[in-house]
């Protein structure tokens, strides 16, 4: 009798230990699940460097779209070529000739994903057709959130650093350059986008 009791005891001690155990690795799986879904890229600029977090988990397609332009070197060379004081800066589609570059075919619009157009937040630009975003993209100056009525446009990350790059960006002068407005008198290049190794500085 003595025996029974002990061994179920023993048994209880056993499944506890195990709740445990499955309850942390649990747990580690949800974070390592959670960073896979959240890449940081650094976008070196001659202006200084920005760090977007983006949003995977609920920009799957677009975060997809905008990573394969930046693992293909898409950006490297273009420009801002379109600021808006007290609106956003936009780039990813000219370069500095004012050439527009060719790109992929153009994805679905994902802006009913729950991230709002809030100051320096990174999202789609696009034409009057919502599917047609290609590569490139806007950083809202202000909280835009106007821009997220309608057909909206999709919001995918946000500037974690180099704010101040971000606002002197959007302080520049522009003019009118071959027909197209609100393009900054000096040029500011994007020199590269390239994702965050994990665990570096």
């Amino acid at each position: 009798m003595n025996f029974i009791w002990v061994s179920f005891f023993n048994l209880k001690k056993v499944i506890t230990k195990m709740k445990k155990i499955y309850t942390i690795l649990f747990l580690i799986f949800t974070v390592i699940s959670f960073n896979l879904k959240a890449e940081t890229v650094i976008m070196e600029t001659s202006k200084g460097s920005i760090t977007i977090e983006l949003d995977s988990e609920k920009a799957p397609i677009t975060v997809k779209n905008f990573l394969q332009y930046a693992n293909d070197g898409f950006y490297d060379g273009l420009i801002f070529h379109r600021v808006i004081k007290g609106f956003m800066i936009q780039g990813g589609g000219f370069d500095k000739k004012m050439f527009q570059k060719l790109t992929s075919d153009p994805i679905k619009n994902e802006s009913k994903n729950g991230l709002k157009n809030e100051m320096y937040t990174i999202a789609m630009a696009r034409t009057s057709d919502p599917n047609s975003a290609t590569s490139q993209f806007f950083i809202n100056l202000v909280d835009n959130y106007f821009l997220d009525d309608g057909a909206g446009y999709c919001v995918f990350g946000k500037v974690t650093e180099g704010q101040e790059v971000v606002k002197e960006i959007g302080d520049l002068s522009t003019h009118i350059n071959k027909g197209m407005g609100d393009v900054p008198i000096k040029t500011v290049t994007i020199n590269s986008v390239k994702i965050k190794k994990k665990g570096t500085n």
